[in-house]
């Protein structure tokens, strides 16, 4: 799934450059975000200007004599979406091979390079998994440690 955040690209840049997707049509839905403040779920209905820069360069289908002016981008739709779940906002689920068509360019001419999820791994993650898989990843992670409520020092007086 895609979110807030990802990382997208359009095949008609002169120069390949990305630009960082912004979901503006829903504020209920999020994916791996404990603090769900981050990374909402992007939806086909994320069109229009919703990229940070709106740009990608300069754009192939845009000649202007011995150069290409600015890409501007505007998505008028997207394709390669998840359809089995339709969010709040009517929207269907973005997934990491979608594809959008620009308004200047050629259908499914913006595709994603990076979906924008970043995995929040909780305590939960950390009592549920393998403690002797973890210690072979990682030998200084005390695995059987986590969670266990720390001792209490208050009252107790030193002398």
């Amino acid at each position: 799934m895609v979110v807030q955040g990802a990382i997208c690209k359009c095949t008609l840049s002169v120069a390949p450059q990305t630009d960082i997707l912004k979901v503006k049509t829903q504020s209920k839905h999020f994916a791996n975000d404990q603090a769900t403040t981050k990374k909402l779920l992007a939806t086909t209905k994320d069109i229009g200007k919703t990229f940070e820069k709106n740009t990608f360069g300069k754009c192939k289908k845009q000649p202007a004599g011995h150069d290409y002016l600015p890409c501007q981008i505007q998505i008028t739709k997207w394709t390669k979406f998840y359809e089995k779940v339709t969010l709040s906002n009517q929207g269907k689920i973005l997934l990491e091979d979608s594809r959008a068509t620009c308004a200047m360019g050629t259908p499914d001419c913006i595709e994603i390079t990076d979906h924008g999820q970043i995995a929040e791994p909780t305590e939960q993650n950390f009592k549920k998994s393998n403690p002797d898989v973890q210690n072979r990843i990682n030998p200084l992670l005390a695995l059987d440690e986590i969670g266990k409520q720390k001792p209490d020092f208050n009252g107790i007086q030193q002398k």
